[in-house]
C-alpha cells in the first residue's frame, strides 16, 4: 500500500519534476541561438526603418518588423575597441581599465558573455570585424586579434555560412556577425554611382548643406547598405535551414557614422546607435517600437539570461528580457557615455576624457580636460596617424571644412572646436545640439541636476574619475600603427 501511494505522488509530481530538471540543466531545445550583427561605424538614424529616405536596409527593416525597434540604443563608448570591451563584459568603460581605450587591451580577468556561453555548452565563433582593434592578453602573452583565429568574441570564421555548417547540430550557437562596413575609407562616388540621389538626403544640422557632403553622406550609405546585405544572407541561412524562429538577433552598430562630430564624440551623431532586435519565441507584440534608453553593455546579460546563464554581479548591464516580454522592470530614462584615449592625437598620447548623461530633453556632457583638443591637435607631429585633428577620419566633408574654414566658420568650430568644462543642450528645441547652453542662467537648476545624476551613476559604477583616483587612461600602452615618429605615450608619473 505504501509503495503504491509513493507511485502515485511520483507520478503525479512527474512534470514538475520534468520541468525543474530541464530549468536546472538548460537543454539544448529549449536555449535559443544567439546572432549578434555588428556594423563598424553607422548613426541611428540611417536605417529604412528609422525613416532615412535614401538608404536601404531590408534585412534591419525586416528584424525591426519582426520584433522590436529600439529607437533609443547608445554605444557606451563612441570608439569602436571599447565600446566592443563594454558590449561583450557588459561593463561600462570606465571599469575596464586599460580596454578603456582604443588600440589598447582587454585584460582577461573581466568576465565576457562569450566565454561564459561557451562554458555553459554554446558554440561560438565571428566574421570580419570582432573585439578590435588591439591585443587580447591571455595567460600565454599576448595574441594580436587581427593575426589569429583566437578572439574574444569567438574563433574567427570566413563566413557565418562556413561556421554554420560545420557547427554540432546537438548544440546552440553564439556567433558574432561583424563588418568594416561603414568604416572608411570609402571608394569616392560609390553611392551616387549606384543611383542614390543626392538631393534626398538629409543633411544633419551639424554639417554645411553642400554637394561634396550629400555625395560623402552617399557613399557612406553605400556601405550600409552592403552590410545590410551580409545580415540577409546570414538570416537566409537560418530561415533555410528552419533555424530563424529559435535565434535571437540582433543588429546594431559600435558606434557612429566616421564624420565630424560624430564618430569619437558623445555627441547623439557618435553615441546613438540602431538596433532591431527578433526572437519570436519571446518577444510578444512584434513590430513595436520601444523608446526607453539602453546600452549595448546590456546586451551581455541578454544572451546570458536567454540562454538560462546567471549574470555576474560585477556587470553594470541590465537584460532587456522585460522589455521583450513586455514587462519593464526597469525605469530606463537615461543612458550614460563616455570617451577615453581614442587615437592618440595629442602631444605626449593624451585622450579627451568626458562623460555624458542623454535623457529625453537633454544632453549633459562633462569635460575633464577642457583645455585639449577634443577633435585631436591640429599640429599633425602630436597624432599617432599624422593628421591634423586626427580623431576624426579623413573624408571629403573634413577636408571641405578645414579648406574652406572662413566659409563655414560656424561648422567649422563645431568639428574642430575647443569645448567648455560642461556641456548643456535642449533637445526639446535643439535636437542638433549646437547650441550650449551649460553658462545660461535659466537652465542652471537642469545644469546642477543632471551633474548630480551624471556624477552619482558613475561614482556609484566606480568610475575614477568621478570618485577622484587614479585614472591612468593616458598612459596605457597604444597597440596602433604610428606613421610619426613624433609621437609617443608619456610615462606615467610616480
Amino acid at each position: 500500500m505504501k509503495l503504491r501511494y509513493a507511485s502515485l505522488i511520483v507520478i503525479a509530481f512527474f512534470p514538475f519534476l520534468l520541468l525543474l530538471f530541464s530549468c536546472e540543466t538548460g537543454s539544448e531545445e529549449q536555449r535559443p541561438n544567439i546572432l549578434f550583427c555588428i556594423s563598424d561605424d553607422q548613426s541611428w538614424l540611417h536605417t529604412g526603418a528609422m525613416g532615412d529616405p535614401v538608404v536601404k536596409t531590408p534585412a534591419f527593416d525586416r528584424v525591426a518588423r519582426e520584433g522590436i525597434l529600439f529607437t533609443n540604443a547608445y554605444c557606451d563608448a563612441p570608439s569602436c575597441g571599447p565600446s566592443r570591451s563594454a558590449i561583450l563584459t557588459g561593463q561600462h568603460i570606465w571599469r575596464l581599465e586599460e580596454a578603456g581605450n582604443i588600440h589598447s587591451s582587454l585584460p582577461e580577468k573581466f568576465p565576457r558573455y562569450s566565454d561564459m556561453l561557451e562554458n555553459a555548452g554554446y558554440v561560438t565563433g565571428s566574421y570580419s570585424k570582432a573585439w578590435s582593434p588591439g591585443k587580447f592578453k591571455i595567460d600565454t602573452g599576448w595574441i594580436h586579434s587581427g593575426r589569429s583565429k583566437l578572439n574574444p568574441a569567438g574563433p574567427k570564421y570566413k563566413s557565418f555560412e562556413e561556421f554554420y555548417t560545420n557547427k554540432p547540430e546537438d548544440k546552440p550557437f553564439c556567433f558574432w556577425l561583424g563588418s568594416s562596413d561603414a568604416h572608411r575609407p570609402y571608394r569616392l562616388n560609390s553611392g551616387i554611382e549606384s543611383g542614390m540621389d543626392p538631393s534626398k538626403v538629409i543633411v544633419p544640422a551639424h554639417f554645411p548643406d553642400d554637394p561634396v557632403v550629400r555625395k560623402d553622406i552617399l557613399d557612406y550609405y553605400y556601405e550600409v547598405q552592403r552590410w545590410d546585405t551580409t545580415v540577409w544572407k546570414a538570416l537566409s541561412v537560418l530561415e533555410e535551414a528552419g533555424e530563424l524562429e529559435n535565434t535571437l538577433v540582433v543588429i546594431t552598430s559600435d558606434n557612429g557614422m566616421p564624420f565630424p562630430r560624430a564618430k569619437a564624440s558623445l555627441y547623439d551623431f557618435g553615441t546613438h546607435m540602431p538596433m532591431a532586435v527578433r526572437w519570436p519565441a519571446r518577444i510578444v507584440k512584434p513590430d513595436r517600437k520601444y523608446e526607453g534608453f539602453v546600452h549595448l553593455s546590456d546586451l551581455a546579460a541578454t544572451f546570458l539570461e536567454a540562454a538560462g546563464v546567471e549574470v555576474p554581479r560585477e556587470m553594470t548591464a541590465k537584460s532587456l528580457m522585460d522589455v521583450f516580454k513586455g514587462q519593464e522592470k526597469i525605469q530606463r530614462e537615461s543612458a550614460y557615455t563616455a570617451m577615453e584615449r581614442h587615437d592618440g592625437c595629442r602631444k605626449g598620447g593624451k585622450g579627451y576624457p568626458s562623460r555624458a548623461v542623454r535623457t529625453k530633453d537633454f544632453l549633459y556632457i562633462r569635460n575633464y580636460e577642457p583645455d585639449r583638443w577634443p577633435s585631436g591637435n591640429p599640429d599633425a607631429r602630436y597624432c599617432a596617424r599624422a593628421m591634423p585633428f586626427g580623431e576624426v577620419d579623413s573624408s571629403p566633408t573634413k577636408t571641405l571644412l578645414m579648406d574652406k574654414k572662413e566659409d563655414f566658420q560656424e561648422f567649422y568650430e563645431l568639428a574642430f572646436g575647443m569645448h567648455p568644462a560642461e556641456e548643456l543642450y535642449d533637445l526639446r528645441s535643439d535636437p542638433g545640439q549646437l547650441n550650449n547652453l551649460a553658462a545660461l542662467p535659466e537652465y542652471s537648476e537642469i545644469l546642477t541636476e543632471l551633474s548630480s545624476q551624471l556624477q552619482e551613476y558613475t561614482a556609484g559604477t566606480g568610475d575614477p574619475r568621478a570618485l577622484g583616483l587614479d585614472a591612468p587612461w593616458d598612459y596605457y600602452p597604444y597597440n596602433g600603427r604610428r606613421i610619426t615618429e613624433d609621437w609617443y605615450v608619456e610615462e606615467r608619473p610616480q
